[in-house]
């Protein structure tokens, strides 16, 4: 597959029986089923669905063309329009009776141009005269009008993710009335005009319902209006309107695709990206309407070159027929929202799906292009590869162009770790028990945090031989200066990549820059680091131990390091001047005292915990929990009895 094709079909898409004289084929948007009605139903019905156990399959009796079928929400109840004015009903439910039964339109001379489904048992009936809207009764085989309206339709769609219909009215059909659906309740939303490019006279029908679609893009509820400019308009390509509809308040225009040709367009959303289909240039565009123009917030370019979506071929029945390559664009093409498309004639629905590692290529600008992935779905490790390629590719004068990825990175990694506080905290306090609005926050591909960063860029990177050390060494610090400006605590990993890195170049000025102006924050793990240098780097020795000082919660660490060298006075006064002497280990002491082989400093070390215990308890003797015998002995070898009572006395 080529590099350039950023889409592509579904590899194993939904198989049904071609349409035919004797077999008609039907889709439904809500529950994303294909009808393959075989002789009206009379020799089978089969329903495909996007997984297999959502298939069906049962025969009906012939009782005229099926204009439309669709099943309830879980295959509850089968609707099927054969007639203008009345819907038939199946139960499907086990137990109910298994008989049809019917619904007329209520409103006099009205025609039925469809129906849909809002709920498992809630149904609602779209005449050229209104809305009625109906719950179902699959145990009584009956319906009750909830609710109607009556307005003048020309069309209608449906979008069955916020569950409202969309009505076309008035001769020209350009004003739209939206109507919601939710618990049993229809609720008007704001009526808005499409401005049409040419207001024809007489009036006549101009806005067709193919070049109108409903989508949720970014959570939020768009109408998508296709406007095909006049020839002798100043501007003739086409474009894509935008309508954002919100559930309470005004409906406004609110961007404005350019898709700078003209010709036959098809629309459908795909990860939040809205993609036009061009039928001659057999060519798809990419829109995404949070990546701002410069100086303007409503019109779009394209964010990618025009490419045709990536060739693919159809398998046919028997494992000895090789498959046919698949034709792109064809015009038995049937394309619906979100993301799929259908070929009636060959007996096929795939979903349409974007590819991200061809756009890395395609998008020179970095800044726009992370913009562009943290907004995908399965961006983690296209990001992160193409951190790895700036890298690569980089040298001093490109720092800004990394510090800017940074920071893109840091503000989404940054926004996830306040809203997981934010829930923490609500959690704890108990504030949003019972209050289904303080929901988890979910970890999405776009977070990339330290531990990916270090793992697939920055340690790989820092190894590489065959760049300047200085530029590896700006690459981390930048990273560090981007979390702490997110204000993320930088993990102690970071710094120890940092100063490895420093000592394999030997920049031992620089190490002692960066801990002398605290540019490394100080950390248990980093001073533990800086004390295995030592042999590599002496001072790193008293780095260390400044750098436990100022933490002042590790007390016991500087103990254990000056121990460990030997320096057993020191360990004793440091002790002693944090008010920690009463409480310390006596035999760890003279443990390493003895280690020394100095018997002087033995002494000194044994004659102050015998003052200790005459201070704390009234007698010099060491109790026998401290586990001291051996200690006393060697004392009393080394110096005699008469020495071991002298020193308890004194």
């Amino acid at each position: 597959m080529s590099e350039e094709h950023y889409l592509e079909l579904s590899e194993s898409p939904v198989t049904f029986e071609h349409a035919s004289s004797v077999n008609n084929v039907f889709f439904d948007e809500a529950n994303k089923q294909v009808f393959a009605v075989r002789s009206g139903g009379a020799t089978g019905v089969v329903v495909k669905g996007p997984e297999d156990k959502s298939s069906v399959a049962f025969r009906m009796e012939d009782r005229g063309e099926v204009k439309c079928i669709k099943f309830s929400l879980g295959n509850k109840i089968l609707a099927v329009q054969r007639t203008s004015k009345s819907v038939d009903f199946l139960n499907f439910i086990p137990d109910f009776p298994h008989t049809e039964f019917s619904q007329e339109c209520k409103t006099k001379n009205a025609s039925v141009l469809g129906f849909c489904w809002t709920n498992w048992n809630e149904v609602v009936f779209i005449t050229d005269q209104g809305i009625e809207y109906y719950q179902v009764f699959p145990d009584r085989r009956s319906l009750k009008l909830l609710k109607s309206q009556n307005i003048n339709v020309n069309w209608f769609q449906y979008c069955p993710e916020p569950c409202v219909i969309l009505l076309s009215s008035t001769v020209q059909g350009n004003v739209l009335q939206p109507l919601s659906f939710r618990n049993g309740t229809m609720s008007k939303m704001s009526k808005f005009e499409i401005e049409l490019p040419v207001v024809p006279k007489p009036a006549k029908l101009s806005l067709s319902e193919r070049d109108v679609a409903m989508a949720t893009i970014y959570g939020q509820l768009y109408v998508m209006y296709l406007k095909h400019h006049s020839r002798s308009a100043n501007s003739p390509s086409a474009e894509v309107v935008l309508y954002h509809l919100p559930r309470d308040g005004q409906c406004k225009k609110a961007h404005v695709l350019k898709l700078n040709t003209t010709g036959k367009f098809a629309l459908n959303v795909v990860d939040n990206l809205i993609v036009v289909h061009h039928q001659s240039s057999q060519t798809s565009l990419i829109f995404d309407i949070n990546l701002k123009e410069p100086d303007c917030a409503v019109t779009h370019q394209p964010v990618l070159p025009a490419r045709s979506i990536a060739p693919c071929r159809i398998p046919l029945s028997g494992p000895s027929v090789p498959p046919l390559p698949c034709q792109l664009y064809s015009s038995s093409w049937s394309v619906f929202q979100p993301d799929i498309i259908i070929s009636a004639s060959e007996g096929f629905l795939w979903y349409l799906e974007v590819r991200l590692p061809p756009t890395v290529n395609l998008l020179q600008d970095k800044g726009k292009l992370m913009d562009f992935l943290l907004r995908r779905r399965d961006c983690k490790m296209v990001i992160l590869s193409v951190c790895q390629n700036i890298l690569e590719a980089a040298d001093r004068g490109s720092l800004p162009v990394v510090a800017t990825v940074f920071d893109k990175l840091n503000q989404v990694y940054k926004e996830y770790l306040e809203a997981e506080q934010s829930y923490s905290q609500a959690m704890e306090s108990g504030a949003s028990r019972g209050n289904a609005a303080q929901k988890r926050p979910i970890r999405t591909q776009a977070v990339i945090d330290q531990s990916d960063m270090y793992t697939h860029v920055l340690s790989t990177f820092s190894e590489k031989k065959d760049v300047c050390h200085k530029f590896t060494i700006a690459v981390l610090m930048e990273y560090i200066r981007s979390l702490n400006q997110s204000q993320i605590t930088v993990q102690h990993y970071l710094y120890e990549l940092v100063i490895k890195t420093l000592v394999q170049h030997e920049l031992f000025y620089m190490l002692h820059q960066f801990l002398q102006y605290h540019v490394l924050s100080d950390s248990k793990p980093l001073a533990c680091l800086l004390l295995s240098l030592e042999s590599t780097y002496p001072p790193a020795h008293q780095l260390s131990l400044d750098m436990l000082k100022r933490l002042s919660t590790a007390n016991d660490e500087i103990v254990e390091v000056l121990l460990s060298k030997q320096q057993v006075l020191s360990a004793l006064r440091f002790i002693r001047s944090v008010g920690g002497h009463d409480n310390v280990s006596a035999r760890k002491f003279l443990d390493a005292a003895l280690q020394t082989e100095d018997e002087m400093l033995f002494f000194t070390v044994f004659r102050s915990f015998q003052q200790r215990n005459q201070r704390l308890r009234g007698s010099p003797v060491f109790n026998l929990g401290e586990h001291c015998e051996e200690h006393v002995a060697h004392f009393q070898k080394l110096f005699g009895e008469q020495a071991l009572m002298k020193a308890a006395s004194s």
